[in-house]
C-alpha cells in the first residue's frame, strides 16, 4: 500500500503551488507558536524513475512512499487511496494541525496543493484559500473576578469549580457592577415556537441566568420544540449570541450533565486556558461583557437565596407562556483581565465548475484541523493525530473532488470543496465563511458534512444527525434504498449532534446540509459490532493522542460510504430541484427568504 521511493533532494525551489503563509463542546490552546514558516518543497526521483514534487518536510522514506503513492492515485474510491491520504495527514509530521502553527500551515498548503493536483479549480476570486483571522484569549483567573450579592452579603464564586467565564469582547480589562440577576428560562427567541424568554423586559445592566438545552427536552412534549431531540435553540452558542442581541451585562448558563450530554469537568477543561475565536471588530456581532457557567449545585443555592426552588422553576420555563423572573436581591459583578494573541489560519477550496449552471453550487465541508500538541514536555506522545477526527473525513472529500474533476462532462451545478479550519475550537472556519461567503449562500443548493469516519465494515444503514431536518434526507433514501439500504435516525438527538459540526454554520443562516455517518448496523457483526467500536472509540481515543491511524485499518465501511456521498453530490449537482428544510423546521423561513431574495 505503501510503495518504497528513493528521493533525491535538490535545491529548494519557489513553492510548489505558490502556497506561502496566508495573510474549536471548544478546546483549550495547546500553547501553539504563534507564527508559522512557509513551505519548501524538492524534487524526488520516484521509484518507477519519474521525478515528482515533494514538500521539503516530506524527508523520510516512509512519507516519500506516501507522497508518491497518493500521486497516482486514480478517481476510483478505493480503500489504499483513502488510507494513504489518512496516513500522511495524521502523521506526526503535521503535528497535530492546530490553527496557527507550523504543523497547520503545513496541513492547509498538502491540503490546497492536493486540490490542486487531482484537478480542482480554486473557488471564485482565484484562490484556494480564504484567509482566516483568529484571535486566542486568555482570562487570567488570579486577576478576574466573578462575584454575587445577596441577603447575606457578597461572595466570590469559585473559579473552575462553582463558575468558568470568558469574555468575547476584544478588551484586555473589563468589569461591570451591581448587575440584577433574572431568570430567563431557556433563553429561547423562537418564532416558529411562539416563545420568546426575553419578552417584557429591558435587560441592560443586568446578569440573565438562564438553563441548557431547551423546552421540548425537559417537558418531552413532542408537540413543544422537537420534544427529546435538541434544536438550535438548546446550544450554547446560540444562547450566548442572543444574549448579546438582548443586551445584559452577563450570560450564565446553568450547566447539568443530562442536558448538557457532558459533565462539568468538560465545561472546566473546555473553557479555561487559551481560547480561539475569530477576531472580531465593532462591526462584529454583539456579546455581552461576560459569558460563562455555573455549576448546579451554585444554582440551587442563588436560587434559594431569590426566594425559589430550582426545580419548580425549571418546570415553570418548560411551559409555554413563561416569561423572566427577577431574581430579587441578587447582583453580580464582575471584573475581568485578558491576554490576547493574534493568528492567521485559512479554509482551503477548490472546486468544480458547472457545465450547465456553474453559479449555483452544491457543498461538500470537512475540517482539517484537529488540537496539536500537549504542552506538557515530558509526555510520551505529544501529538493529537486527528485520524478520525478528521484526516478521514479530508481523505473523503479529496477523493469526491478527484472523482468529479476528472468526469469528462462537469456535472451542471458547480461543486465546492471546502476543507475549514478551527472546528475544534467552536466551528470558527465554517461560520467565517459563513459570515464572509467566497459563493453567495442562497446559491447553495445543500451541503454535505464529513467529520469522523469510524474504521469499520459496511453498515446496513445511514445515522443521519438531525433526523427529520430536510428534503436532503428523501434524496440520499432514494439512492440507498435500492441497495437494500435504509436511513437510521441519530440514537441521542438530545445531545444536539446536529449542531456540532461545520455544517451548522450554513444550516443556521438557511442553507440546507446534511450531517451524517456510517450506521451501527454492520454487515458484518450487526449493530453489537457497530456500537463496540463507536464505543471504545469514544472511552479511548477522542480527542486524544490515541487516534492514530494504523495499517490495519478496516477501510471498507469508509470507502462504502464515501462513494454514497459521492453519488449523493452528484446527484444534486445535475438535479435542478432546490431541497429545503420540512415545514416546522426552525430555518425553513430562513432559507424560504433566501430563495426568495435569489429569484
Amino acid at each position: 500500500m505503501k510503495p518504497t521511493a528513493f528521493y533525491i533532494l535538490a535545491p529548494a525551489a519557489a513553492l510548489i503551488f505558490g502556497l506561502t503563509a496566508c495573510d474549536t463542546g471548544p478546546e483549550t490552546d495547546r500553547a501553539q507558536p504563534a507564527t508559522a514558516p512557509a513551505s519548501e518543497s524538492v524534487e524526488v526521483a520516484s521509484s518507477e524513475g519519474t521525478t515528482i514534487n515533494l514538500p521539503a518536510w516530506a524527508d523520510t522514506p516512509e512519507l516519500a512512499g506516501l507522497i508518491e503513492a497518493i500521486s497516482v492515485t486514480t478517481p476510483d474510491i478505493k480503500d489504499d487511496e483513502m488510507a494513504n491520504r489518512i496516513a500522511l495527514f495524521s502523521d506526526n509530521v503535521m503535528e497535530g494541525r492546530a490553527p496557527g502553527t507550523p504543523g497547520g500551515l503545513r496541513a492547509s498548503d498538502w491540503l490546497a496543493g492536493e486540490m490542486a493536483r487531482v484537478g480542482l479549480d480554486p473557488m471564485p476570486g482565484g484562490s484556494y484559500f480564504q484567509s482566516v483571522p483568529l484571535v486566542v484569549s486568555t482570562l487570567d483567573p488570579e486577576a478576574s473576578a466573578l462575584s454575587i450579592t445577596g441577603p447575606e452579603g457578597e461572595r466570590t464564586l469559585s473559579y473552575g469549580d462553582e463558575a468558568v467565564y470568558w469574555t468575547k469582547r476584544p478588551d484586555t480589562e473589563i468589569s461591570f457592577e451591581a448587575s440584577e440577576l433574572v431568570f430567563i428560562g431557556y433563553g429561547a427567541v423562537a418564532p416558529e415556537y411562539d416563545w420568546n424568554d426575553y419578552d417584557g423586559m429591558d435587560f441592560a445592566g443586568k446578569t440573565v441566568v438562564m438553563l441548557v438545552n431547551d423546552p421540548g427536552y425537559a417537558s418531552e412534549d413532542p408537540e413543544l420544540f422537537t420534544g427529546r431531540a435538541m434544536t438550535y435553540y438548546g446550544r450554547w452558542t446560540y444562547k450566548f449570541e442572543e444574549a448579546g442581541r438582548q443586551g445584559p451585562d452577563a450570560a450564565l448558563i446553568i450547566h447539568e450533565t443530562a442536558p448538557a450530554s457532558y459533565g462539568w469537568d468538560v465545561v472546566r477543561n473546555s473553557w479555561t486556558g487559551g481560547q480561539y475565536d475569530m477576531r472580531r471588530d465593532a462591526s462584529g456581532p454583539p456579546r455581552v461583557k461576560l459569558e460563562g457557567w455555573i455549576s448546579r449545585a451554585t444554582a440551587e443555592t442563588l436560587f434559594a437565596e431569590a426566594g425559589f426552588d430550582f426545580e419548580e422553576a425549571k418546570a415553570a420555563a418548560a411551559q409555554p407562556g413563561f416569561t423572566p423572573v427577577p431574581m430579587t436581591g441578587l447582583s453580580a459583578s464582575a471584573s475581568l483581565t485578558t491576554a490576547f494573541d493574534n493568528r492567521e489560519s485559512r479554509n482551503v477550496g477548490g472546486m468544480v465548475r458547472g457545465s450547465e449552471r456553474p453559479d449555483e453550487y452544491v457543498i461538500y465541508t470537512a475540517h482539517w484541523d484537529h488540537l496539536g500538541v500537549v504542552p506538557d514536555e515530558t509526555a510520551e506522545d505529544r501529538i493529537y493525530n486527528g485520524a478520525v477526527d478528521n484526516a478521514t473525513g479530508i481523505a473523503g472529500v479529496l477523493e469526491i473532488g478527484e472523482m468529479l474533476a476528472a468526469m469528462d462532462k462537469p456535472p451542471a451545478r458547480s461543486v465546492l470543496i471546502l476543507a475549514v479550519t478551527a472546528e475544534e475550537s467552536g466551528l470558527i472556519g465554517s461560520e467565517h465563511f459563513a459570515i464572509n461567503p467566497i459563493v453567495p449562500l442562497r446559491n447553495i443548493v445543500a451541503g454535505i458534512n464529513i467529520d469522523g469516519l469510524q474504521p469499520t465494515g459496511v453498515a446496513r444503514d445511514i445515522t443521519v444527525v438531525g433526523y427529520g431536518a430536510s428534503e436532503l434526507e428523501d434524496t440520499l433514501a432514494g439512492l440507498i434504498e435500492p441497495m437494500g439500504r435504509r436511513l437510521s435516525p441519530d440514537p441521542r438527538p438530545e445531545a444536539g449532534g446536529y449542531y456540532r459540526s461545520d455544517h451548522i454554520s450554513f444550516a443556521k443562516r438557511g442553507v440546507p446540509m446534511l450531517n451524517m455517518r456510517p450506521g451501527l448496523d454492520l454487515m458484518d457483526g450487526g449493530t453489537e459490532a457497530g456500537r463496540a467500536v463507536a464505543q471504545d472509540y469514544s472511552a479511548n481515543r477522542y480527542h486524544a493522542v490515541s487516534d492514530e491511524y494504523a495499517q490495519d485499518w478496516e477501510m471498507s465501511g469508509m470507502v462504502d460510504y464515501i462513494n454514497i456521498m459521492a453519488q449523493l453530490g452528484l446527484t444534486l449537482a445535475e438535479s435542478e430541484d432546490w431541497p429545503n428544510w420540512y415545514e416546522g423546521n426552525e430555518f425553513r423561513a430562513l432559507r424560504d427568504a433566501q430563495r426568495a431574495n435569489a429569484e
